[in-house]
């Protein structure tokens, strides 16, 4: 860190998590009620807490920043709302349907589905307009695209409003002279729309995934770009030295004008700082398969980290459009704080994924809410303490909670409010390890492998539950896990991404010389942009990947290069990496049969001072400084007696206390429930670590750690 602090600010659907680190000094976590109507309140709130904590004006804290980063869900919620701006689509003629007509089969979750709604259009039929123009794979112009039809097209979108053009043209990654011109053209018919090119915002090949991106990013950017500039000019107010970074669902940061153009790259902006901010947390212990999942007040989000690398997703499917650029692999769901209960019409009870929101919020917090949610079923339970939450700041109302399960789910199933208030729990712990599945089990992994890192102000009072129901005897959990991805942003680095096709056989006359080039000129985009964002070339790196494929095949796997000059040994042992690879995914592989490259990718890393691993007071193993008090809470599925249970204040422990369950450990801004046969431990990094035990494996791994505590 080179300034005094470093803020990261991850705006949810419920609230806005602030992290500050300080030079030095220990790493805060401060939470505001989202406001979704203009980020800027929420952010100032916040800002208003850490000035006043740290006693000193808030426009000191900025201007004495190093860093101050944004993770949104602005991207996200406009393409989810439905609120982005009008767009146009100039497409070759006869292609005007593809973006409609999709891949042409089903997309999950509608398979079954004999109705088979239609996707929202995000580009009605008539603002498709098709321009008679044509290049072959190879880059040659077999039609040659007017000028004056482009112009005429361009009048139609003008007349109805457009506000956005996406221009995407048959082979334009080839030769995207069209598409520019194109672009020239509708620049100077309409100076105040946001213009983007196809064979810039997605240069590979597939049209339907190159014009479904486009037009997302065109739907989109209008949104984005309003939102980047308030923000820039809210900070720049504030006497910010360094321009606000943005989190990009690649993992990376990026500059506010990276961002304005490229909304794509934002919609999973918020957890994908997940995976970093876990691996942060996991290896002081020596542990670096790591499952990191996020439950906040409306979504829960899975991600998963192998061996140190986090699967990063191309061809991700958003409300059924299709979009190409690299994100980090985030499983998201509707179970969180805020998701609501009720009886469903076969008479059983569902949880989420309806949210309750900021506003009116969980029944407990007497805003209005009338529907049962997590939280009030947390607070019937005894997980949460009425008067402590969030240092006092929310006052919940356990008996207005009890009455809403009473009312809406005890008394239709006739069952006593605190089995309820554990079916509630039991229900959304099942719908939670169903997502964990998807990511583990189903995509090869053994969740047994893994340590579990909570993320997340509701995570802490189901991640012993959830880790028992899969079966994983290691979960970590921050102090800071209720803002785990803003932590997450101020240790992450700049990362951009770039783009090339050149699909070529590599069994016989690979053409070296292209490959080279092509990679040169993607590498020399990156440090040029990252040289341009205030980076010098001992902090940039970059990083190669091939997608490649076996010759007759549609899909592709992506496989590292190594840097330098490519030869034909590297050919050689970029294939053998392929074999390996795809028989890692699918059990088996084909060396014998010829195989294709078709995608390159270059991604340009900015490396950014991290900010120190906490080094807490260590002590011995009684805890019984810390403990604050007892209180009723229920771990009986059938909802019978309530066990006294000991509450312990993590603010008074110190590294090397241990806990064993059935316990409480109330931290600012969550609640640990530590489950009986459970052990929690406070690490000298500021981490908790849980265990059964009866457990072996990575948590046998994770006590060897532990044992570094003293």
């Amino acid at each position: 860190m080179n300034g005094k602090y470093r803020l990261g600010i991850d705006a949810g659907g419920t609230f806005t998590d602030f992290v500050l680190a300080e030079r030095g000094g220990p790493v805060r976590l401060f939470k505001a009620p989202s406001t979704p109507h203009d980020g800027t309140v929420a952010i100032g709130n916040g800002l208003a807490q850490i000035g006043d904590a740290l006693g000193i004006p808030v426009r000191d804290l900025i201007r004495d920043a190093d860093l101050c980063i944004n993770g949104t869900t602005v991207a996200l919620n406009a393409l989810i709302e439905k609120k982005g701006v009008p767009v146009g689509l100039l497409c070759t003629a006869g292609h005007e349907d593809s973006i409609e007509i999709r891949l042409g089969h089903k997309e999950e979750g509608y398979r079954y589905d004999a109705a088979y709604p239609p996707a929202f259009n995000l580009v009605p039929r008539h603002l498709r307009r098709p321009i008679h123009e044509r290049v072959l794979s190879d880059g040659t112009v077999r039609t040659h695209m007017r000028d004056d039809e482009v112009r005429a097209a361009v009048e139609v979108l003008k007349a109805a409003g457009v506000r956005s053009v996406a221009i995407s043209f048959l082979w334009s990654i080839a030769n995207p002279e069209h598409e520019r011109r194109a672009a020239a053209i509708v620049r100077e018919m309409m100076p105040d729309a946001f213009v983007c090119c196809g064979s810039e915002v997605y240069p590979q090949v597939r049209e339907y995934t190159r014009t479904s991106t486009t037009v997302v990013n065109a739907y989109l950017s209008p949104v984005m770009g309003r939102y980047v500039a308030k923000i820039d000019d809210y900070f720049q107010k504030l006497g910010a030295r360094h321009p606000v970074r943005y989190f990009q669902s690649n993992g990376g940061l990026a500059l506010g004008r990276a961002m304005r153009d490229r909304a794509v790259n934002a919609i999973n902006s918020g957890p994908a700082s997940a995976p970093q901010a876990g691996l942060f947390v996991a290896r002081p212990f020596g542990i670096d398969n790591v499952i990191t999942v996020d439950m906040g007040g409306t979504s829960f989000d899975i991600t998963l980290t192998r061996g140190g690398e986090t699967n990063v997703n191309k061809n991700v499917d958003f409300l059924r459009y299709r979009i190409g650029v690299p994100m980090i692999q985030v499983e998201t769901l509707g179970a969180g704080g805020g998701s609501i209960a009720r009886i469903n019409t076969l008479g059983m009870l569902d949880v989420g994924p309806e949210s309750a929101g900021a506003d009116p919020g969980p029944v407990c917090y007497g805003k209005g809410g009338t529907l049962p949610t997590v939280t009030d079923a947390n607070v019937v339970l005894g997980y949460l303490d009425p008067d402590t939450v969030l240092g006092g700041s929310i006052r919940l109302n356990r008996a207005a909670a009890a009455e809403a399960i009473r009312r809406e789910i005890a008394e239709p199933l006739g069952i006593s409010v605190e089995k309820a208030a554990h079916g509630i729990s039991t229900i959304v712990n099942i719908n939670m390890v169903n997502g964990i599945r998807r990511v583990s089990i189903e995509r090869g992994y053994d969740p047994r492998d893994f340590a579990l890192v909570c993320a997340g102000g509701a995570a802490g009072m189901h991640i012993c539950a959830l880790a028992e129901e899969m079966g994983i005897d290691t979960v970590l959990v921050p102090k800071v896990a209720s803002g785990l991805c803003a932590f997450g942003q101020i240790i992450s680095d700049m990362k951009y991404n770039y783009l090339a096709t050149s699909p070529m056989r590599l069994d016989a006359g690979c053409d070296l010389v292209r490959l080279n080039h092509l990679f040169d000129e993607l590498e020399h985009k990156g440090v040029a942009d990252l040289t341009a964002d205030g980076f010098t070339a001992a902090d940039i790196t970059t990083r190669r990947t091939v997608e490649m494929r076996y010759v007759g095949q549609i899909h592709e796997c992506s496989v590292e290069v190594p840097g330098g000059r490519i030869t034909a040994e590297t050919v050689a042992a970029m294939l053998a990496a392929f074999h390996r690879r795809y028989e890692e995914l699918y059990t088996y592989s084909e060396p014998h049969n010829p195989v294709e490259l078709v995608n390159l990718e270059c991604s340009a890393i900015g490396r950014v001072a991290k900010p120190a691993v906490p080094d807490l007071p260590v002590g011995d193993e009684d805890p019984a400084a810390a403990l604050v008090g007892r209180r009723e809470a229920w771990f009986d599925p059938d909802g019978g007696a309530p066990v006294d249970t000991p509450v312990y204040d993590g603010a008074r422990l110190v590294g090397g206390n241990t806990i064993s369950g059935p316990a409480i450990v109330e931290e600012a801004t969550t609640s640990i429930v530590v489950l009986p046969g459970w052990t929690i431990t406070l690490h000298r990094s500021g981490s908790y670590l849980a265990t059964r035990r009866a457990a072996g494996g990575t948590a046998e791994r994770a006590d060897r750690a532990a044992a570094t505590v003293a």
